[in-house]
């Protein structure tokens, strides 16, 4: 079955977009952190500046990665799994062999 002929149930449907936001909460709560962190202990002007920096890149990061496309979602909840923003248990209730598939690309 090619990527582009996936089929999700409603079920699947909900479950994906749950897991995705869980995903993106997860992932952005951890930058708030990381950040209230990091900026507490500024003292100098160049800190600003790579504070902005690194904030751009992550912007640019997590804008790109989340992008909420059914022909992509295995890739993404592969990608997410790899990254620890998800478990697959969080996937829990898609078809078998996605999850299967995301588990294999996650592994990869």
């Amino acid at each position: 079955m090619q990527v582009n002929e996936i089929i999700w149930s409603e079920a699947e449907q909900q479950i994906a977009k749950d897991a995705f936001e869980k995903a993106y909460q997860r992932e952005t709560n951890a930058l708030i952190t990381q950040v209230r962190e990091y900026a507490s202990g500024i003292t100098e002007l160049d800190e600003v500046w790579r504070l902005h920096d690194f904030l751009s890149a992550r912007r640019h990061d997590i804008d790109g990665k989340y992008d909420y496309d059914y022909s992509a979602l295995l890739f993404l909840f592969a990608r997410l799994v790899k990254e620890e923003w998800l478990k697959l248990e969080d996937l829990s209730g898609l078809d078998q062999s996605k999850l299967a598939k995301i588990n294999a690309l996650a592994q990869m």
